[in-house]
C-alpha cells in the first residue's frame, strides 16, 4: 500500500469478502526523520462506493480529503469516511511524526456501502481514543472499546450506512469475555498479537484472522497471553460486487463510470 509492505489477512485466495467486509491491512512501519513533510505515506488518491476504515494502534494518521477534512487522529482513534459518490484523500504521517520519527501501527477494513447509498455525498468522521467509548470486564483483564454498533448498552459514535459492530479489545492473560453477536451478522476476529482461546474451536495466534460462523449467539474468548484483537461483524449486503482498485461498485458499468468521473474531476482534487 503506498509502496508501504503489509500484512493482508482479507481477501486470499480461498475468501474474496466476509460480507460486509471486503480487506483488511495491518501495518507496521518505522516512521523515518524527515526533512520534506508530507513527502511520507500514502499520496492523494480516490474512493466511491465504500468506507475505508483507520483503527491506529500506535503512532497517528493524518487525514486529508478533497472536502476540505484535514485532521490528526492518534492512537487509539479511529478514521471512518464513508467515500459515497467520490472523494480524494491522503493518509501520512503526522507532521510531528515525521520530524521526530517513531512507530506507525494502523489496521485499514474496507466496509461496503449497499447499492441504493453508493451514491450519497461522502462523510468523514475523526474518532480519537478518549471519545471512545471504552468497557473494563473481568476485573479489568479485558477492555472493550465501541467504534461502531452497540455491544451490550454501549452504542459507537461511528454511523455506518449499513448495520455493523466493530469492538476493539485488549485482553491480559486469562481475561475473558463472551460477545453477543446478532443472529444476522457475519462476523470475525483479527489478532494484532498475543494468542487466545475460541470457543468452539481452540487456540488462534496473533496475525491470523478467523471467519465466525452463523451458528451461535456468542463468541467467547479467553487469552492466554497479553493481546489485541478485532472483532467485526456485520449484516451481509447480499449484492453483486465489482471491484477495480478503489472502487467498489455492484456493475462493472458503475465501475467504468467511477473511473471517468475520477478522471474528470468529478470527486474533487487535493493538492499538496
Amino acid at each position: 500500500m503506498g509502496g508501504l509492505p503489509l500484512r493482508q489477512p482479507l481477501p486470499t485466495r480461498q475468501v474474496e469478502q466476509h460480507d460486509p467486509f471486503l480487506l483488511l491491512h495491518h501495518l507496521t512501519t518505522t516512521v523515518q526523520q524527515s526533512d520534506y513533510p508530507y513527502k511520507l505515506g500514502v499520496d492523494p488518491h480516490p474512493h466511491r462506493g465504500f468506507s475505508p476504515v483507520t483503527l491506529v494502534y500506535q503512532g497517528g494518521v493524518h487525514h486529508r480529503d478533497s472536502r476540505g477534512n484535514d485532521s490528526v487522529v492518534w492512537a487509539g482513534g479511529t478514521q471512518w469516511m464513508n467515500a459515497g459518490r467520490g472523494i480524494v484523500h491522503s493518509e501520512r504521517p503526522p507532521r510531528e511524526m515525521q520530524e521526530q520519527g517513531g512507530v506507525q501501527e494502523i489496521v485499514q477494513l474496507w466496509v461496503n456501502t449497499p447499492g441504493a447509498l453508493k451514491m450519497e455525498l461522502p462523510a468523514y468522521f475523526a474518532l480519537q481514543a478518549e471519545d471512545t467509548p471504552t468497557i473494563s470486564e473481568d476485573e479489568g483483564r479485558v477492555q472493550l472499546a465501541v467504534v461502531a454498533g452497540e455491544y451490550k448498552s454501549t452504542r459507537g459514535p461511528v454511523n455506518s450506512p449499513s448495520p455493523v459492530m466493530v469492538l476493539r479489545l485488549t485482553l491480559q492473560p486469562g481475561g475473558q469475555c463472551s460477545i453477543p453477536i446478532p443472529a444476522d451478522h457475519n462476523a470475525m476476529l483479527y489478532l494484532l498479537d498475543g494468542q487466545v482461546a475460541l470457543e468452539g474451536y481452540g487456540l488462534l495466534d496473533g496475525l491470523h484472522l478467523a471467519l465466525l460462523n452463523r451458528d451461535g449467539e456468542a463468541c467467547t474468548i479467553t487469552a492466554r497471553q497479553d493481546t489485541r484483537l478485532l472483532l467485526l461483524s456485520g449484516k451481509p449486503l447480499d449484492e453483486p460486487l465489482a471491484m477495480h482498485g478503489p472502487f467498489v461498485m455492484n456493475t462493472q458499468t458503475e465501475v467504468m463510470q467511477a473511473m471517468r468521473d475520477y478522471q474528470m474531476g468529478k470527486m474533487g482534487m487535493l493538492f499538496e
